[in-house]
């Protein structure tokens, strides 16, 4: 069974960008975002993935995850995903542990965000100084809901 253990924090400031190379641009939607999981295609650089994730709460979840030809997964999103998330996603390595820094574009314009894959669920880590807020629990900010309530307008109607 694939799992993911997976914490997510606000970043703030660009210190983070000192550290950061190039970047790989993300493209996903979602096939099916339903019931117990949710199914994702994404078009990583220049790879793409269908993902099924378990639509839990929390930094805990199951996840499968199988390669499929680039071509196919823009057609899919081109085909079932009318609304897609982009960014651009950085990896930088803080005190022996890689983060993923994802800066977003489009609706989602503004945001960014850390996420830590751990191990364990008590797994140990030193947090970077420009991580901010924890949101793991927070389902806003899972890409799921960026999809359907994009970062923009639910920040001007909740003044987040």
């Amino acid at each position: 069974m694939g799992v993911e253990i997976e914490r997510k924090f606000l970043v703030h400031g660009e210190e983070w960008k000192n550290n950061a190379g190039e970047g790989t641009d993300f493209q996903q939607g979602y096939l099916t975002r339903r019931g117990e999981c949710s199914v994702r295609v994404r078009i990583e650089g220049n790879r793409a993935n269908l993902n099924i994730k378990s639509a839990t709460l929390g930094i805990f979840r199951q996840e499968f995850e199988y390669p499929v030809p680039v071509a196919d997964a823009k057609e899919l999103l081109s085909l079932f995903c009318p609304v897609t998330i982009i960014k651009k996603r950085y990896l930088i390595n803080f005190a022996g542990k890689t983060w993923e820094i994802d800066v977003f574009a489009g609706d989602n314009h503004g945001l960014v965000i850390a996420e830590i894959e751990l191990n364990s669920i008590d797994e140990k880590f030193q947090l970077p100084p420009w991580a901010g807020e924890e949101v793991s629990a927070d389902p806003r900010y899972y890409n799921t809901e960026l999809a359907k309530h994009p970062y923009n307008s639910w920040q001007k109607s909740t003044g987040s």
